[in-house]
């Protein structure tokens, strides 16, 4: 993997993913969220959805895929 951000996006949106649905648990002032479908819902599918980018940018458009 390179330098380029691209490479990491997928990573970080898993990260951010699960970073929200943490802070919705441990954090008093965000409790409520975790009773919201919407917040729960939409915190998986970016933990889901950054794995998937993640792979799929890596794995074929990402410039040491085309070199190899």
């Amino acid at each position: 993997m390179g330098k380029d951000i691209k490479n990491y996006l997928g990573a970080i949106l898993a990260l951010v993913g699960a970073i929200l649905m943490i802070l919705a648990t441990f954090v008093p002032a965000m409790a409520d969220l975790c009773d919201q479908n919407w917040y729960t819902a939409g915190s998986f599918v970016l933990i889901i959805g950054g794995i998937i980018a993640h792979v799929v940018i890596n794995k074929y458009f990402s410039e040491e895929a085309k070199i190899n």
